[in-house]
């Protein structure tokens, strides 16, 4: 974690050989390809009701096959580079370096900063341009407040998915464990759509991922409560009560739960109407604040991730000082 937040992911690495996920990417969409392909049309309405039937039921089954595949094949080449590299002195250090790259706590704020610099400087346009790199949603309809919107929100959404879930799944199963959350969750982003396409293929990649990330996102909402009780532009209170109003009530079983407690402490309203692929997607709101948002709240926002990535981290160092004595071989 300490890696990641000093350094984040070396741009010259990047260039050079691409990036994990860039990796987990390529082989998700290898196995789409060659396990997914588009139905034949048919001229007949029942001939093509039972081949959409079957064809749902073929994706489906394709579908979990390509998952089985994916973390057979993640989770075997991030085994063998943990054990490979705990066979030397101060292996655990290499292990962590490498570790560091599947943690997103600097990019993340990094990007979320870059909307309010554009917000500010630039204006609208450019601020829709900025939050485009971080956000799915259609961003020519954004005005300004939904810009800033959407980038609070993301950045509440992604402390869960890319900060705290990779941390728990590492804390629970070293190197392997923060690569396979990484491949699930990628595996979600990119087949997980409700699409004609993927409505099938993506539905066990879809359902996985709501299942691995249950309990980073309800830690992530109690870290963000915590970092609101240490922190002035934030309300503890309003916090917790957004997540228990609200969080249950978001489409998503779990990006609720950070978006709620970010709402709740700095007193905004979150998540609500949003529109996808030119399709308006009708969501409840998060926390009962205002709903006009601008860079400066997210600046407050970044203050308050801060906070809660740095009592995460320091709950990290804790465990590792508790633990470390009985781990240690005896003389």
């Amino acid at each position: 974690m300490l890696v990641e937040l000093a350094i984040g992911y070396p741009a010259i690495l990047l260039r050079a050989i691409g990036h994990p996920v860039t990796w987990i990417g390529w082989l998700i969409g290898t196995l789409d390809r060659a396990l997914n392909p588009s139905p034949r049309p048919s001229r007949y309405a029942d001939e093509r009701t039972k081949s959409v039937e079957r064809g749902a039921a073929t994706a489906r089954a394709a579908g979990i096959f390509a998952l089985v595949l994916l973390v057979a094949v993640v989770g075997t080449i991030a085994l063998a580079i943990e054990r490979w590299t705990l066979r030397f002195p101060l292996g655990i250090f290499a292990a962590g370096v490498l570790a560091s790259a599947l943690l997103a706590q600097r990019s993340l704020s990094r990007h979320v900063a870059d909307v309010a610099a554009a917000l500010e400087k630039d204006g609208v346009d450019a601020g829709r341009a900025a939050v485009a790199h971080i956000v799915g949603r259609d961003t020519a309809v954004l005005d300004a407040a939904g810009v800033a919107r959407a980038a609070v929100e993301s950045l509440a959404e992604n402390f869960s998915d890319a900060v705290v879930a990779p941390v728990l799944w590492m804390v629970i199963g070293g190197l392997p464990g923060a690569a396979l959350y990484k491949a699930i969750n990628t595996a979600d982003s990119m087949v997980g759509h409700r699409t004609p396409r993927y409505q099938a293929f993506g539905r066990a990649a879809a359902k996985l991922d709501d299942l691995v990330n249950l309990p980073a996102s309800r830690l992530a909402a109690a870290l963000l409560i915590a970092a609101a009780a240490i922190g002035k532009e934030a309300t503890v209170g309003a916090a917790w009560r957004a997540v228990r109003r609200d969080a249950h009530r978001h489409r998503s079983p779990n990006a609720g739960y950070p978006e709620a407690a970010m709402a709740g402490a700095l007193g905004l309203s979150l998540a609500g109407p949003r529109h996808y692929a030119g399709t308006r997607v009708d969501d409840a709101i998060m926390g009962d604040g205002r709903w006009e948002v601008d860079a400066v709240d997210i600046r407050r926002a970044l203050a308050l991730y801060r906070r809660a990535d740095a009592i995460l981290i320091a709950l990290v160092a804790l465990m590792a000082a508790a633990i470390a004595p009985f781990l240690i071989a005896p003389k």
